[in-house]
């Protein structure tokens, strides 16, 4: 069978998703990674650069991984892959456009599309390059296709990561009768706009005294990251404090317990490439409110399984976080539609063959040459 080299972080779950399913398929597959990581079945070439020490640094020390090029090239030419996939336009895409070997797939995942090339000049040509270099592009949404074609006029393949529709499944007497339960799970950066979801529930909080229908009110918010002692902060001062918990990070074998849990899902994000943790919300037929930014809005049928508002207001999200609460109705209806609208479109087999398929054609085109 087919031999893959990742160019890729191997700690990350949806890294490991594709592997997964690839090794199922036979592939034999190889990462180099800049973060880490161990994936069973496959070898990790590890050339650790304190990614997430430097993400914060100036531009010039972000680079630092290009001090390893010389040795990933010479490692990429042992390895002989059948073709080379980098996981992410920036880093690991400048990696891999550097290396001149083909054929050359890369995929475009969020922030190394709607953020990179807009910090700067330097930024914006790397980004031109890459795609330059590609044979093949894939983006895990259609906005971010669209944002990616404002680069390149090459195709851009969509490639949906989809959810395991197996494992994230409703679960009877998840939920706590006593309370009524939005929630949140989600890294804790500026980007996802938590504070907005705070302020919302607060407000709703204070209107309903804390109690709608014999039921108390409560907040999950399940997650780790640099917000995180501003966001604790945010709440220490308010009158719903004590109904607010901060779950640190959901570790993988409780997170279906925890999306079950909850009675509306809630993700406000400023910038979103597409909603992964929409689709898996929904998946355990639990509706969502999600905002209208970048592919957030393929993740949901609108209206239909959850409600869409705008970025940024707290207003706005207070209107539907009441909608989905005092109407049981429409809530219970989402529920269901959403645990069939997500089996329906992002069931990760049918998602993950698609992608086969195109990795068919990458092999069938080389074969061809």
């Amino acid at each position: 069978m087919a031999k893959i080299c990742y160019l890729a972080d191997a700690s990350n779950p949806h890294v490991k998703k594709w592997c997964d399913f690839f090794l199922k398929k036979g592939y034999e597959i190889e990462i180099i990674s800049l973060n880490g990581g161990s994936i069973e079945g496959v070898r990790v070439h590890n050339f650790q650069t304190n990614v997430n020490e430097v993400r914060n640094k100036g531009l010039f020390s972000k680079f630092s991984y290009l001090k390893h090029r010389k040795e990933i090239k010479a490692l990429i030419n042992k390895i002989q892959p059948d073709f080379l996939h980098a996981q992410y336009a920036s880093s690991y895409g400048f990696l891999g456009a550097l290396m001149g070997y083909r054929p050359y797939v890369l995929s475009v995942w969020g922030t190394d599309i709607y953020d990179f090339p807009r910090n700067g000049l330097l930024q914006k040509m790397i980004i031109k390059y890459n795609f330059k270099k590609a044979d093949y592009i894939f983006s895990n949404s259609v906005d971010m296709a669209r944002e990616a074609n404002l680069y390149t006029n090459k195709k851009v393949d969509i490639t949906y990561f989809g959810v395991d529709t197996k494992r994230f499944t409703p679960m009877e007497d998840a939920k706590d009768k006593d309370y009524f339960t939005f929630g949140i799970i989600k890294s804790l950066e500026k980007k996802y706009g938590i504070k907005y979801l705070i302020e919302a529930y607060d407000n709703l909080y204070s209107k309903y005294e804390g109690v709608y229908n014999g039921k108390k009110l409560r907040l999950l918010i399940g997650g780790s990251g640099q917000e995180e002692p501003a966001l604790r902060d945010q709440v220490a001062g308010l009158k719903s404090r004590e109904s607010i918990t901060f779950l640190g990070r959901v570790q993988a074998h409780v997170i279906v317990e925890t999306y079950n849990s909850c009675d509306v899902c809630v993700f406000p994000s400023l910038r979103e490439g597409f909603g992964v943790s929409a689709i898996e919300s929904q998946a355990c037929q639990v509706p969502v409110i999600i905002t209208r930014v970048g592919g957030h809005p393929e993740s949901v049928d609108e209206g239909k399984t959850g409600l869409i508002v705008e970025s940024k207001s707290a207003e706005e999200l207070l209107e539907a976080m009441e909608k989905l609460m005092t109407d049981d109705s429409m809530r219970l209806s989402m529920g269901e539609n959403a645990r069939k609208f997500v089996v329906a479109t992002y069931r990760f087999e049918d998602n993950f063959e698609d992608i086969s398929k195109l990795y068919d054609r990458v092999l069938a085109d080389k074969t061809n040459k």
